[in-house]
């Protein structure tokens, strides 16, 4: 029985959008930085994941501002 590999891609989420990965050679708070610029929100975001979901990792991003804890 032979073994298949699959390359992951990733996937980001913010508030329901799902955002492409602009590069995946970037790490993942850079990638933050860079779509801060259209979602002003993800300055102070947090990044939870990544998990995976079929062939893809994704990656969260949550409001920190009005969240408990």
């Amino acid at each position: 029985m032979p073994i298949t590999i699959t390359k992951m891609t990733r996937l980001f989420q913010f508030n329901g959008i799902r955002l492409p990965d602009p590069n995946p050679n970037m790490p993942v708070d850079e990638v933050k930085a860079l779509y801060a610029a259209q979602y002003p929100e993800l300055a102070t975001a947090v990044v939870n994941g990544p998990e995976a979901v079929g062939d893809k990792m994704r990656y969260t991003f949550e409001r920190a501002i009005g969240s408990k804890g």
